[in-house]
């Protein structure tokens, strides 16, 4: 179940049975990448242990976009986060609309008027680097001490670290910046994906190049580094459950096929406004109108500057043989 709520709202009942108890952890997930997977995992089995219901917290806006003008591109859209937070097994995705009313509001508060007054909560489970509450004052520390005077238990999960890094949606977004989308997926557990409707371009793609491109609507979310990427595209006929795109190579999902992907602004064309172009390497039907959804693989290369459309085409048809291999490897296939 998932329930949005104002600040306004938040102590209202909820239409949900929680007279046994909650286990509940709170934070951005954006990304929702392995460090927020196993946190979001502790809290199951911790609500499994106690006999207490699972609850997720987030908030929308990103409170950075409230309280500061330099907020960091997102991961996920709201829509996306909700439905993977929903299917980490949580009785309960309680969204809270982010304002600058409820940043001012004291941890105390917070948890006495929310936490307890509202989700009946029993167990609090925390990632390494969690705060709340106005000026960041509600750490682990104090609320711990909350909860030994109001009756409830405080845990923090120890930071998750892969191949040595730890694992961050800071680290995710530094990684895109720079191109290295396999290196990311290692960090959020599935590919790093796009999603948006198909748009129509400049058609010179198929027109003028015989490569066909379906363009992709603006994303809210981050874009990797601009470049050509082997990627996997998922068309479909609506954003669906806006749960991302997760390969399994054991268990192909049968409408997605391989593509290239270009990053940039057309520079052999004049420069332009940045866009997403890809081509499905095995693909033949109208996409216009369509959802698309883009998972990254690998960068391919930087954009350049071809001298024509004749060493562009011989550049693209590599670009493909190049995709195919890499994708053959990936996939076993």
């Amino acid at each position: 179940m998932i329930i949005t709520r104002n600040p306004d709202a938040l102590d209202l009942p909820l239409p949900l049975d929680l007279s046994q108890g909650t286990s509940v952890t709170v934070g951005n997930f954006d990304g929702v990448h392995l460090g927020h997977q196993a946190l979001l995992a502790m809290t199951c089995e911790r609500a499994a242990a106690t006999g207490t219901l699972p609850v997720a917290m987030t908030f929308n806006p990103h409170p950075l976009e409230v309280l500061t003008p330099y907020a960091p591109p997102r991961l996920t859209t709201p829509q996306a986060r909700l439905a993977l937070l929903e299917a980490s097994g949580m009785a309960l995705v309680m969204l809270v609309v982010f304002t600058s009313e409820f940043a001012a509001m004291s941890p105390e508060t917070f948890v006495r008027r929310i936490l307890l007054g509202t989700l009946n909560m029993r167990e609090l489970l925390l990632g390494y680097d969690f705060t709340l509450g106005k000026g960041r004052a509600g750490t682990p520390e104090v609320l711990a001490q909350l909860g030994k005077a109001e009756g409830f238990n405080v845990d923090r999960m120890d930071a998750l670290s892969v191949h040595d890094e730890v694992v961050s949606s800071t680290r995710i977004r530094e990684l895109l910046h720079q191109g290295q989308v396999w290196e990311a997926s290692s960090l959020l557990g599935r590919l790093y994906s796009v999603q948006g409707e198909v748009i129509h371009g400049k058609n010179r793609g198929g027109r003028l190049l015989g490569f066909p491109t379906a363009n992709l609507a603006p994303t809210p979310t981050m874009l990797p580094k601009p470049g050509v990427y082997v990627t996997l595209a998922t068309p479909s006929e609506s954003a669906g459950s806006g749960l991302p795109f997760v390969f399994d190579p054991a268990h192909p999902t049968p409408n997605t096929y391989p593509a290239v992907t270009n990053i940039g602004y057309n520079p052999t064309f004049g420069p332009g406004a940045l866009t997403v172009e890809t081509h499905l390497l095995d693909f033949d039907a109208d996409l216009y109108g369509k959802h698309l959804e883009v998972a990254f693989v690998e960068r391919l290369r930087g954009e350049v500057t071809f001298t024509g459309p004749d060493s562009l085409v011989a550049q693209i048809k590599k670009d493909a043989d190049q995709a195919r291999k890499i994708l053959e490897t990936v996939t076993g296939e």
